[in-house]
């Protein structure tokens, strides 16, 4: 049976955008033909959890509702540089806990984080959605993997919009950022797109292999 997971930023005793982690949890119950028993409000207040600073919970899950908790320190990653990789026949539209395809496609890159690229279209990384900076806007690739909580609260508080990005305009673009549930929109950690190791320089560059 297939398990999925939801990772929820909690920092100081509270926990963050629940009601949109609960409404995932519950449209993925739906789709597959289940009835979602499990409250993460209260999976939160049972942990009894009282320690100050950030941490991550992670709740792993099946149809049957049987779920386990982790509740771990977490740091925000920086990266020193990005490699496009194509995978046009990837799939991560639920949040499955079985993360194989990503973390292959990880393993072939060149470079310390991924950007995936389907049908010439941008969409993630392999842990989050994707924000590109042009002419002090900020814009989300409409072509993502998964649906992130941080990217639905951020586009209903109209601090980004969505944007086709394609390996054709990509070099439009002069920043970006990587966003989830835990990492936060932040103009002060972004990456200078140049930070792309095979970002096309020519058109004749947009095969790759």
């Amino acid at each position: 049976m297939s398990r999925f997971i939801e990772s929820i930023k909690v920092e100081d005793q509270k926990i963050f955008l629940a009601e949109l982690h609960q409404k995932r949890m519950m449209e993925t119950f739906a789709h597959f033909g289940s009835a979602c028993e499990l409250d993460i409000q209260s999976i939160f207040v049972n942990l009894k959890h009282n320690e100050n600073g950030l941490f991550k919970l992670r709740i792993e899950y099946d149809l049957d509702n049987h779920f386990t908790t982790k509740l771990i320190p977490y740091a925000i990653s920086q990266h020193d540089d990005f490699e496009l990789m194509m995978a046009d026949e990837i799939d991560y539209s639920f949040k499955y806990a079985d993360r194989r395809p990503i973390e292959k496609l990880k393993k072939e890159s060149d470079a310390e984080e991924i950007i995936i690229v389907k049908e010439n279209h941008i969409t993630d990384t392999s842990y989050s959605n994707l924000l590109f900076l042009k002419d002090k806007k900020w814009f989300t690739p409409s072509t993502y993997l998964l649906n992130g909580v941080m990217r639905q609260h951020l586009l209903t508080k109209k601090k980004i919009k969505e944007a086709e990005i394609t390996l054709d305009n990509i070099k439009e673009f002069s920043h970006f950022q990587l966003i989830n549930a835990l990492n936060d929109f932040d103009e002060t950690s972004i990456y200078s797109i140049e930070s792309i190791i095979n970002l096309p320089k020519e058109e004749s560059d947009l095969d790759f292999g």
